[in-house]
Order: structure tokens, then sequence, then C-alpha cells
């Protein structure tokens, strides 16, 4: 019983310095992605030197170093810094990438030509953390999980092929020129696996089977990466037909399932208002059935534009992230169009943030709460410009 208040003070402890340190905009993916290239760094130093840049000219030159060992963790570190950025902005497809490339740099350190027992840990104690945080990883952007796909395909088929070409002469018949060695590659990691070319010693039989797993990996994230997006845009648009549509035009886009979201949006009802609900989740069979609703990302730009936000009088970001409103206003303003913007703001403390993005409109209603609690409580006077001003903004 004792072990129940401890744990809740303890994680009430956490919440606040968490809303006191402003994490809910930069951690776990920005201490992640410095770890990770911080650690892509210490690789390339620790096997390639203090000048491991001079490889990347060797590479681009076609001159190649003899010591077949300098290639992996060359092309682990820059996938690793590759990765990093794609940490930052908490994409899916880099996590899963960067998840692999630190099991890889950790099979680097333990069967590579130098072992260091300190970056061993620090890539476990990485993973560990990677592992830890995957669902801070969830956007999927198509353009950015087709560069990453793109980018982690590139890197395998360098990998493959530089290796086959580095290890040459412990295949039969010997791979002696970069075009053999990239055929060779492609039908390893495609595992057709025709046979003609094939590897006679164990460092270029466990050298094919690490193509072979990287390949199988590498090819199901990216594809999955891709096509996934796609796959759920036409699921929601499937969703989106199931209830009422209206012409998304000279409306209202009420965004968000908060309290604030759902009275403005019965308001607009009231009225007479045509209103579109963009929600994130799609609601429960029959729920709005009578109700012109969207599913989807609110800062994405074409579920805005499917939202018809560029048409709209209104756009109204109310979700309980203040971070996701300003990112919707953002993606409003970048969508164009003549629609005004109104951002609200559960937490005073971004206040100020949120007008940087400059909302036509900023609703504040739970800021006030405190200030005019204070006021009544005083015995100071309070008047509807007081209220109107600390609430619109």
């Amino acid at each position: 019983m004792l072990l129940k208040p401890l744990w809740q003070r303890w994680h009430a402890g956490l919440q606040r310095w968490a809303r006191r340190l402003r994490t809910h905009g930069w951690f776990p993916h920005v201490p992640l992605a410095l770890v990770l290239a911080g650690g892509a760094l210490k690789l390339l130093h620790t096997d390639l030197g203090r000048n491991w840049q001079r490889y990347l000219a060797l590479l681009a030159n076609g001159q190649f170093d003899a010591h077949p060992g300098l290639l992996p963790p060359l092309l682990i570190g820059l996938g690793q810094l590759t990765m990093a950025l794609g940490l930052l902005m908490r994409s899916r497809l880099a996590w899963t990438m960067a998840v692999l490339l630190t099991i890889a740099a950790m099979a680097s350190l333990l069967f590579g030509w130098h072992h260091s027992i300190p970056m061993l840990v620090y890539f476990s104690l990485l993973l560990s953390a990677l592992l830890a945080c995957w669902q801070r990883f969830d956007r999927s952007s198509l353009a950015a999980s087709t560069l990453f796909a793109f980018t982690s395909v590139a890197m395998l088929i360098m990998y493959a092929t530089l290796g086959s070409y580095y290890l040459g002469a412990e295949f039969t018949p010997h791979i002696n020129d970069l075009v053999t060695a990239l055929y060779y590659a492609l039908i390893t990691m495609s595992t057709v696996g025709y046979g003609d070319i094939v590897p006679h010693t164990p460092e270029a039989r466990l050298f094919a089977v690490s193509v072979v797993v990287l390949g199988v990996a590498v090819f199901a994230t990216s594809l999955t990466a891709v096509v996934a997006p796609m796959v759920t845009r036409s699921l929601q648009r499937i969703i989106n037909h199931k209830g009422r549509t209206m012409k998304r035009k000279d409306h209202f886009v009420v965004i968000g399932n908060t309290s604030l979201a759902i009275n403005t949006w019965r308001e607009l009802i009231k009225r007479g208002q045509p209103v579109t609900r963009l929600l994130r989740d799609a609601p429960e069979e029959g729920e709005l059935a009578d109700v012109d609703v969207v599913v989807g990302d609110s800062s994405d730009i074409d579920v805005l534009r499917q939202a018809g936000a560029h048409q709209a009088k209104a756009v109204l970001a109310m979700r309980d992230d203040d971070a996701e409103n300003a990112f919707t206003v953002l993606a409003v303003k970048e969508l164009g169009g003549d629609a005004r913007t109104v951002a609200a703001v559960n937490d005073a403390r971004h206040l100020s943030r949120i007008k940087l993005v400059q909302p036509d409109v900023i609703v504040a209603p739970q800021v006030l709460g405190g200030e005019l609690t204070a006021m009544l409580l005083t015995g100071e006077k309070v008047t509807a410009d007081f209220v109107l001003d600390r609430v619109f903004q």
C-alpha cells in the first residue's frame, strides 16, 4: 500500500518537471537524435581515425582502401548521422532505421577490427532508449518517408556492392569489377540467388548473410513506410464518405474533440452555420452519423485541403495539445485561402509561443480561470471587457 503513494508522488513530480521544462516540444526526440549523432561520430573516429572524412573522397573517386573492415563502420556511421535528422522530425521510418543501425554498430564493435566496451555499452543504452520511446515516433509523412527510404536503400546497395568488391577474391568466381559486385549485391539482397557466384570463405559467407538480412529488413521497412501513409489516406477517405458530406465552402472547420471544440461546434450548428469536424481518430459507428467529419492529422496539408480549410470562413484549432494547435495554424497559412485562424490555448505558459504563429484569434478560456477566481476572492471588480480581453486575446 505504501508503494502506490510513493509511485504517485514520483510520477506527479516528473509531470511537474516536464511542464516546467516544456518537454512536449523536444523530448525525447531531440536528445535521442543528439545521442545517435554523437555515437555515430565516435564510431567513425574509433574505427577510421580523426580524418575519417577522407574516406568519403576515396569512395567518391573509386579509390577504395584495401582493408575490408573500414566499410561497415563508415556506412553505419553515415547512416546514423542521416537518421538522426529523421529522429528530429519524429519519423517512424527514421526510428526503425536507427534501431537497425544501432544493432549493426554493436555487431561491428563485437566482430570488427576495433573492440570498445564503453562504446558497446553506449549503443546498448541507446538501443534501450529507442525501444522505450517507440510510441513518440509516430509521424509518417509520405515525403519524409520516401526520402529516408531512398537513403536507406541507397546505403544498403553501397554496403553490399563495395563489400562484395572488397571480398572479391573470396568468391567463386572472383569479383573483380564494380559491375559484377553490383550484380551480386542486388541478386543477394533480393534473395534470388542464381548460384553463379558463391562465397567460399567464412568471412564472405557471413557477409552474404548480413546482406540478405539487411536487405529483407530495409526493403520491408521502406515499403511499409511509403505504402502505409497512402493506405491510411485511402482508409480515411472511405471512413469520411460514410458520414454525411456537404459542400465544403464558406464553412467552419472545428478541429479536436475537446469540450471547447464540441461546444463551439454545437453553437455554430444552432446558428445554422455549416461545420466540418476534423478528428484525429475515427468516431464510433453511428456516433456522428449526421455530421460532416474528416479523420486525419490536422497539421497535414492534404487533410486540411480535404476538409476544405482553404475555402472555409474560419479554421478553429481546439485540440488539447497547444503545440498541435500551433502546427495546425502554420499548416492553414501554408495552404493559403482567406480562412481566419483560431487557436485554443490550454496552458498559460504557451500563450506567448502561440502568438508567434500569428493566429487571427486566440481563445484562452482556461487561462482565465485562475486569475478570475483570485479577483473574485480578493474583491476586485470584474468587468465584461476584462473577461473578453482575457478569453479572446
